[in-house]
């Protein structure tokens, strides 16, 4: 006769003692990887189970894909802090977790001060089985044509408001951070050349641009 299965109790919360966090269904964990060199993996918990004592807690899974653990791998236009959203369910012990951390969206990234060891970003679900991404068109910029990263320095031109990397228009970043305005090769006529100056671009100018939805002018199929 086969054992009965032992009853699990679903958890509201657990506090993870090793780290002393609390985490509860919809937050977001670093889990232990599978080899010592690996960065922590990075999960949404979806649900929280234990034994009848409340012991041998479990949980449920999402994972979070970094751009080099997906089929296409990492591309020039993907943040460090980047992570995908998968379709990838999982069970884990708990005694895996290393702490929590925050997965902001990607306008809310672009707001922070500061980005610590504990934020990352996402803007893209990913299917880890045909490698696709929803959205599979995103906005791009730049005479390179690439999505935005929010690593990098981009200047604004005044003339048609595209954004450019400074090594795209043969300027350094400190160049571009001295510098007070900027008409792109398209938008320089005669009367600009004089003044062909980059203006050294603030996160808010880009945060604004993000957020208004305003894209550049085509975009990328994502595969």
């Amino acid at each position: 006769m086969a054992k009965p299965k032992a009853p699990k109790r679903t958890l509201d919360s657990y506090t993870v003692k090793p780290v002393n966090k609390t985490i509860k269904p919809g937050d977001c964990v670093l889990m232990r990887p599978s080899e010592p060199s690996k960065p922590s993996y990075v999960a949404k918990i979806e649900k929280i189970e234990s034994d009848a004592r409340g012991a041998n807690v479990k949980v449920h899974v999402r994972w979070y894909y970094r751009p080099e653990e997906s089929i296409g791998g990492r591309r020039q236009f993907h943040g460090s802090k980047e992570v995908f959203l998968s379709d990838h369910f999982d069970i884990q012990s708990a005694d895996t977790i290393e702490g929590k951390c925050t997965v902001h969206s990607f306008k809310s990234y672009t707001k922070l001060d500061a980005v610590g060891n504990e934020d990352f970003f996402c803007r893209f679900e990913y299917n880890s089985s045909s490698g696709a991404f929803n959205p599979d068109r995103v906005a791009v910029y730049c005479k390179c044509e690439m999505p935005y990263n929010p690593d990098d320095l981009m200047v604004q031109c005044e003339g048609c408001s595209d954004w450019f990397h400074p090594t795209c228009i043969n300027m350094t970043a400190e160049e571009a951070k001295r510098l007070d305005h900027f008409f792109c090769e398209s938008c320089s006529t005669e009367g600009h050349r004089s003044c062909r100056i980059l203006i050294p671009i603030v996160d808010t100018q880009m945060q604004r641009w993000i957020q208004n939805d305003v894209g550049g002018d085509s975009s990328t199929i994502l595969s």
